[in-house]
């Protein structure tokens, strides 16, 4: 029960509520009276005393209680919006002894209250509401976190902050509460998705929605959630990606097309990893992954343009210029750079392996040459890619939905983006030969073991689908929450998404 837990402070906070119930007053009354929002009042009273005018009357404001400074006779308070912070100037003239006795007797830090007076300026240069009657709007029980004495203007004032991340990500309506910067970093999240919206929809890409349960998982390489329809006797998945439903788009003749949703893949969480994901993935009709490419770059160049004025962002210490074009660089050259090894040297599955055992390089054996050749590429290229970089040309043995690169027949035209060296997207040349993709589907079944994340599993209709014909097309998914991470200059994706995955509080 919610009572069992209150600390004396917090069940001193319940008797006032309690008490003010029982003199007449309604702690949480049913509706506001609000007229503006804070940064509305200031923007009005700017404006009001550009025309030579002191005051403006009849104001209305509400919000969450941040500082109460009590000095007998008139009383101070900082409130907040969703906007911004505005001073309430509470005083036994306009109010009455009474009337200010009951703010400084009921009144806690993180109370929403709502005031109605005049909005001047004080002799101190800050814009006030000359508050002439107020209401309790909501009752706080719990206390905001971790009081800290500040010291505003001579006066010391006491304000709610919290640091903790556990906290923080567990509790996140007190972190959005106490932590203005971190409501400041949603807001620039939803300004980076309208971008990548506005940049495709002027594109003439079209918005499109696909199924988030569906019978075949596919797309991708990962281990998928499983649930169960009663009614249809049925097993589902949840999602792992959008791409061969946006694919059948394109066979229907819908030649652009996005989408922006969930994905959910049952895998571990890290810094750069939660189960359930925001993804972008866009298909476009007669291009390939270099037009890709250049949609990648000016789209997320963009972003940062938007949100920041400029292209460079700073991540995990370093410096990033987004500013196109960035550089394409294969895994083949990438490799013979940073470790000194060709991978045309290593024809075969044996040959790679021996190769990471004469490395000191951890591998599980039996898996497909790409998938040690990605092994490669994460302990020696991967790190180095702190500029924005397309690692181009992947294995074709762990890329069963990718075009082969002409004339090789083991590598086929994929990228990937890296920034801060970090995966941001995944884009390809779509393989569009319905016997050929049939063909790819079984060697990963016999490649890969049934219970691995890496496998692929055969769609029937997604084959019978090309066979209808889909024309040449390029397709790329971009995480929308890695690339606010980076844009935000965050280090966790824990940050940028609001209600992240953690543990039970039991099993840490």
């Amino acid at each position: 029960m919610l009572l069992d837990d209150f600390s004396e402070l917090e069940n001193t906070r319940l008797e006032k509520m309690l008490r003010m119930r029982e003199e007449g007053t309604e702690p949480y009354p049913t509706r506001s009276n609000k007229t503006m929002t804070n940064a509305e009042a200031l923007k009005a009273f700017e404006v009001a005393e550009a025309d030579g005018k002191t005051e403006v009357p009849d104001v209305t404001l509400a919000g969450r209680v941040r500082a109460i400074r009590d000095m007998g006779k008139l009383c101070f308070a900082h409130i907040e919006d969703s906007s911004g912070k505005i001073q309430l100037f509470l005083r036994i003239n306009e109010l009455g002894e009474e009337k200010l006795a009951s703010f400084i007797r009921d009144f806690d830090l993180g109370d929403f209250i709502q005031a109605s007076g005049a909005l001047t300026r004080t002799r101190r240069g800050e814009i006030t509401l000359m508050v002439h009657d107020f209401v309790m709007l909501a009752k706080a029980l719990y206390q905001l976190p971790a009081d800290k004495d500040q010291v505003i203007d001579g006066e010391t004032v006491r304000h709610s902050v919290l640091t903790d991340p556990e906290t923080r990500y567990r509790q996140r309506y007190v972190d959005l509460a106490v932590n203005p910067e971190v409501r400041d970093i949603f807001k620039a999240r939803a300004k980076i998705v309208d971008t990548v919206r506005e940049y495709l929809d002027n594109r003439e890409y079209i918005e499109v929605e696909t199924p988030i349960l569906q019978p075949i998982y596919g797309g991708a390489a990962a281990r998928p959630f499983t649930t169960y329809h009663n009614q249809l006797h049925q097993e589902l998945f949840l999602r792992i990606s959008f791409e061969l439903y946006l694919k059948r788009l394109i066979v229907g003749g819908m030649d652009r097309v996005y989408e922006i949703g969930r994905d959910f893949r049952n895998e571990g969480v890290s810094f750069k990893h939660n189960p359930e994901f925001t993804q972008l993935e866009l298909y476009e009709a007669y291009t390939d992954y270099h037009g890709m490419m250049r949609i990648a770059e000016e789209m997320i160049s963009q972003c940062a343009y938007k949100l920041n004025g400029h292209y460079l962002i700073n991540y995990d210490g370093h410096e990033i210029d987004l500013t196109p074009p960035w550089p394409r660089l294969t895994i083949r050259q990438g490799l013979i750079d940073f470790a000194g090894i060709d991978i045309h040297d290593y024809p075969t599955v044996e040959a790679m392996e021996a190769l990471l055992k004469e490395r000191d390089i951890p591998f599980k054996p039996g898996v497909p040459r790409g998938k040690l050749i990605g092994i490669l590429m994460e302990e020696y290229i991967e790190p180095r890619l702190i500029q924005p970089t397309f690692l181009c040309d992947y294995p074709r043995d762990i890329s069963p939905l990718a075009k082969n690169v002409p004339g090789d027949p083991t590598t086929v035209e994929r990228f990937e983006i890296f920034i801060g060296g970090v995966e941001m997207g995944n884009a390809f040349t779509e393989l569009n030969d319905p016997i050929e993709q049939e063909k790819r589907f079984m060697e990963m079944a016999k490649a890969y073991a049934a219970d691995d994340e890496e496998q692929h599993p055969m769609d029937h209709d997604f084959v019978r689908a090309l066979a209808y014909g889909m024309p040449p097309t390029g397709g790329m998914g971009i995480g929308i929450d890695r690339l606010v991470m980076m844009i935000t200059g965050k280090n966790t994706l824990r940050e940028v998404i609001l209600f992240p995955h953690l543990r039970k509080i039991e099993d840490q």
